[in-house]
């Protein structure tokens, strides 16, 4: 039987979370918005097959509230280290398969996830694989074998940052992988693809386009 897959969600304090986002929804406080689009992505990591773990790494206590009732690990995140920092925190002996993933894909399919662990699965030994944004320029998922070091390069430019320090880019065509959220644009692209129970619920009403 392969190895199952360890996945890191690291998510910010939600008052800090997702800036640009901030008023997206009119009417819907930024902290509950944010903490939706966590508890979408957690719940559609949990429900994909070959994942046994899901560590949170955060210090928002209702994140971790939320992140231990959707049956995940919760970690400490180091104290103003940065997102790679977190990602690196999560990953610290897992052995297995590990992946980071980013906690703002409120349209996650169970399905396309699957698919690009599958992906990294049946590509070159020894490389960690990487799924680059809808625009292409940042990442949303990165991934190791067993062996491997996660070394992540999350930021602007990520996804060249991630190519240039020898991950390898997946292209499977994962429309609801690839869309993140940072802006209200994207929330609306993401509505189209059909948003999770919790984020739909918060937007129901409030989105055009």
């Amino acid at each position: 039987m392969s190895q199952p897959w360890t996945v890191v969600v690291p998510v910010k304090r939600l008052t800090a979370a997702k800036s640009r986002l901030r008023g997206g929804v009119p009417g819907v406080p930024h902290e509950e918005l944010a903490l939706a689009l966590a508890a979408d992505t957690l719940d559609a990591v949990r429900a994909c097959p070959g994942v046994a773990e899901v560590r949170v790494v955060t210090d928002d206590p209702r994140v971790r509230a939320m992140a231990r009732l959707a049956g995940a690990r919760v970690l400490p995140d180091p104290p103003q280290a940065g997102l790679n920092a977190a990602f690196r925190q999560g990953a610290a002996g897992a052995g297995g398969w590990v992946a980071g993933l980013t906690a703002d894909l409120p349209a996650l399919r169970v399905a396309e996830l699957a698919a690009a662990l599958d992906a990294v699965r049946a590509g070159p030994a020894g490389v960690r694989r990487f799924v680059s944004d809808a625009p292409g320029t940042g990442t949303v998922l990165l991934a190791a074998p067993p062996g491997v070091p996660l070394d992540p390069r999350f930021g602007p430019d990520s996804a060249v940052a991630h190519a240039a320090s020898g991950a390898r880019p997946l292209a499977g065509d994962w429309p609801s992988l690839r869309r993140d959220v940072d802006t209200a644009d994207d929330l609306v692209a993401a509505a189209r693809l059909g948003l999770g129970p919790r984020t739909a619920a918060l937007a129901a009403g409030c989105l055009t386009g």
